[in-house]
């Protein structure tokens, strides 16, 4: 029994760890290119750290994603989503949760409005 609850413990804990990396490398991003959005460089780190995370690389590889996917998503998210709120940045927040790029990846067909909508409701923007 305690094996089991120091397993617990440890998933739990790299899961955290995870959470905060990630959230750590999306602010770093955020606060990087403030004022300069619309660089292309920020959309290739979006996608050099979103491939560097096990969880979200293998969303990536499930939809067959590459990096001009994720240009022309952050296309589309920056039409609505050109704002900042606190640390969240929809054009680039949205990368960097599973279930928003799971999202955005299974509807990249979809219109701008109802995509960044969809974003900021997660985001509670």
């Amino acid at each position: 029994m305690q094996l089991f609850l120091i397993v617990i413990v440890a998933v739990f804990a790299l899961g955290i760890a995870r959470a905060l990396r990630m959230s750590r490398k999306s602010v770093a991003l955020i606060e990087k290119y403030e004022g300069d959005f619309k660089n292309p460089v920020l959309v290739e780190e979006i996608f050099a750290a979103v491939r560097e995370d096990f969880l979200l690389n293998r969303i990536l590889v499930k939809h067959g994603a590459t990096l001009e996917d994720f240009r022309k998503l952050n296309a589309k998210l920056m039409i609505w989503g050109d704002f900042r709120k606190y640390n969240r940045y929809v054009p680039v927040t949205s990368f960097f949760n599973r279930t928003t790029l799971e999202y955005l990846l299974a509807h990249k067909a979809d219109d701008a409005r109802a995509l960044t909508e969809k974003m900021m409701n997660h985001f509670h923007i």
